[in-house]
């Protein structure tokens, strides 16, 4: 390793650690600072930068402007530029720079399309898995407990025994950011889960995780999940593909729906920010016209 990329590389490696000792981020997170900022030094190299204190708002732009070239998508550009922000912010903290060139330069903007629900006939079909053997018993089990609680595909995976309090019928989830939530549980994924956790006992080998492969004892990787909830669509004749995220969505539309409470929605997803759940939840315009007309006290007219 030369010593300019010696140079440029040891800072990005200070960083990191105090994002993981001080910071206390997920190793997946840091994983992702990691891959973005080491680009972004390479093109710093090909720029002849030989310090980040040379980096200058120019040089983020063209650095912007070569990863479109390069067929970067929106979001990829923004999450770049975020882990830039970050890493330079944080050396302005340690007094290595006056100023963060990165600070004025436009995030690119990214079309957010909204990710297809599945409606509630559709849920009932998938759910409808009336097989006893243990595969089928942990995969609806599975299916259950994601709609059912609208987890991410990797709070399932992650879910220990313990976190489970069925006699409440709530599950604790470690969500991103290690932030902790407590969520309600329905009563057809207690009974679900309290049949899977009677079977599970005959294959798991010293795991606390929930989810187990039958043939391994060991928990149930993501992949395994997504493969098995795209064989039951097919099976129980869904018309859209079956997917972890799918049911995560149609299961905060169908809150939301029955609701209309947006915060409660944030909550039981675990999203920080609101807007969030703005994008991963949608009405159609006839509900949102009726909560108009019941709540709005201009939108009601008076009887002729």
């Amino acid at each position: 390793m030369n010593s300019t990329r010696q140079s440029l590389q040891q800072r990005i490696d200070d960083f990191l650690r105090y994002l993981r000792v001080e910071r206390q981020l997920s190793p997946v997170t840091i994983i992702n600072y990691q891959r973005q900022l080491i680009m972004l030094m390479d093109m710093a190299i090909n720029m002849n930068i030989n310090d980040w204190t040379q980096l200058e708002t120019s040089h983020v732009r063209m650095m912007v402007a070569k990863c479109r070239r390069q067929g970067s998508q929106a979001a990829t550009l923004a999450l770049r530029l975020s882990s830039l922000r970050s890493f330079l912010n944080w050396l302005v903290e340690q007094g290595i720079l006056t100023a963060n060139p990165a600070k004025t330069v436009r995030t690119p903007k990214n079309k957010r399309h909204l990710p297809k629900n599945i409606d509630v006939d559709e849920v009932n079909q998938l759910l409808n898995i009336d097989l006893a053997d243990p595969l089928s018993v942990r995969d609806r089990t599975m299916l259950e407990v994601m709609y059912g609680a609208g987890l991410r595909l990797s709070e399932l995976v992650n879910l220990n025994c313990q976190h489970l309090d069925l006699p409440n019928g709530e599950v604790w989830v470690m969500g991103k950011g290690s932030k902790e939530r407590k969520i309600p549980l329905g009563r057809i994924a207690v009974e679900w889960l309290i049949r899977w956790l009677e079977m599970r006992q005959q294959y798991v080998k010293q795991d606390e995780a929930v989810f187990i492969s039958i043939q391994r004892g060991k928990r149930i990787s993501a992949r395994n999940v997504q493969k098995r909830f795209a064989l039951w669509g097919i099976r129980q004749n869904v018309r859209s593909h079956i997917h972890p995220h799918k049911l995560r969505h149609s299961f905060a539309t169908h809150i939301l729906e029955s609701s209309g409470d947006l915060r409660a929605v944030q909550e039981l997803l675990g999203h920080a920010n609101l807007s969030t759940t703005q994008v991963y939840t949608h009405l159609d315009f006839q509900h949102l016209a009726k909560v108009y007309d019941v709540a709005h006290p201009r939108a009601k007219r008076e009887k002729p």
